[in-house]
């Protein structure tokens, strides 16, 4: 090789190195990936502080059968994991299984059957969560747990009762909520002779409007 070709080949070694160098002191990405990036939208309760809710179920009245329930609440979140509600709630109290195995006169008219509560609780938001039924549908959910006390009228008389279950949330938007709830209302009375504790166990689903 020739001190002519060597000197061409130095150079064309020269402008590589140079443009190596060049190239990593700007850094610049040469491809630019074009990613369409998926938008999801999940629900949630923005600013609304108070929920009215309306529900229907059943409850299993102590000695008197499983009836229908109809019942509303009224809640005020206080935060995203605390809640306070009211409700009240009315069903009608079924014969007693004596009166179905004995027959004969009933024990009690129909105005005493009626079985109506007014309660207070304290609620929980204990897991909160969220539900994925597509890509364009996705709610937050919410199980809680609640306490409470109240007062239950039936037999002609009123009871001292405490209150006590859980139930999930389902957020459709950030105004309308689903509900299930189970329940137990617990309360002394004096039926047949005796004092008895009972436990009288609701289920309902109900709808929840948030403002």
């Amino acid at each position: 090789m020739d001190i002519r070709h060597k000197r061409i080949l130095l150079t064309l070694l020269s402008l590589g190195f140079a443009t190596a160098a060049l190239a990593e002191e700007n850094n610049e990405q040469i491809i630019i990936p074009d990613i369409d990036r998926r938008e999801i939208g999940i629900d949630a309760i923005d600013s609304e502080n108070f929920a009215i809710s309306v529900h229907a179920g059943v409850i299993s009245i102590e000695d008197f059968e499983t009836t229908d329930l109809e019942l509303y609440r009224f809640a005020w979140h206080v935060t995203e994991y605390l809640f306070f509600e009211a409700s009240y709630s009315k069903a009608q109290g079924d014969l007693t299984s004596y009166e179905e195995l004995v027959g004969g006169t009933p024990l009690f008219v129909e105005d005493q059957r009626e079985f109506t509560q007014t309660n207070i609780a304290i609620g929980f938001n204990i897991l909160p969560g969220h539900i994925h039924f597509s890509d364009r549908f996705n709610f937050n959910s919410n199980f809680y747990l609640t306490l409470g006390a109240g007062n239950t009228k039936f037999l002609g008389d009123d009871w001292s009762t405490v209150t006590y279950g859980g139930g999930y949330q389902l957020l459709l938007t950030d105004y309308l909520a689903v509900h299930i709830d189970v329940r137990d209302h617990i309360f002394d009375r004096e039926t047949f002779g005796r004092e008895e504790t009972t436990n009288n166990i609701e289920l309902s689903m109900g709808l929840s409007y948030f403002f």
